[in-house]
């Protein structure tokens, strides 16, 4: 196990991490140390406990905004998803019909041009 030491509201904290994580978890302790720092800027001195709570509700409204509208995305593309299967069903019904169509108007063609040759035909 890796081990990185991040700052958060100008304190070191050593933590541990899977390897290969470590840019990954010192850019997460970035992002929440912009979060306190703000709250800092906002309210002043207000407790470290007290802080880093509201820096961490911050960040799971944040995230639940977020669950939110990827759920709302995602019905999005459900729906999407079978317009298209409804788009493409149509087509593959009126492919077929005009296949058929065509092929029905072939053989008509084929039996007139039959006819008139027969009647060309001296006989």
């Amino acid at each position: 196990m890796a081990q990185v030491t991040v700052t958060i509201d100008g304190k070191a904290y050593r933590m541990a991490c899977d390897e290969g994580q470590q840019e990954h978890l010192i850019d997460l302790a970035g992002r929440f140390d912009r979060y306190v720092s703000h709250l800092k800027g906002s309210f002043g001195e207000i407790g470290d406990q007290r802080i880093t709570v509201m820096a961490g509700i911050m960040v799971i409204d944040e995230l639940a905004e977020l669950q939110k509208r990827m759920k709302g995305m995602e019905s999005e593309i459900a729906t999407l998803r079978k317009t298209r299967d409804d788009a493409l069903t149509k087509a593959d019904k009126n492919d077929a019909a005009l296949t058929g169509a065509l092929a029905s108007l072939a053989e008509r063609m084929e039996g007139l041009a039959g006819r008139l040759n027969a009647d060309r035909v001296p006989g």
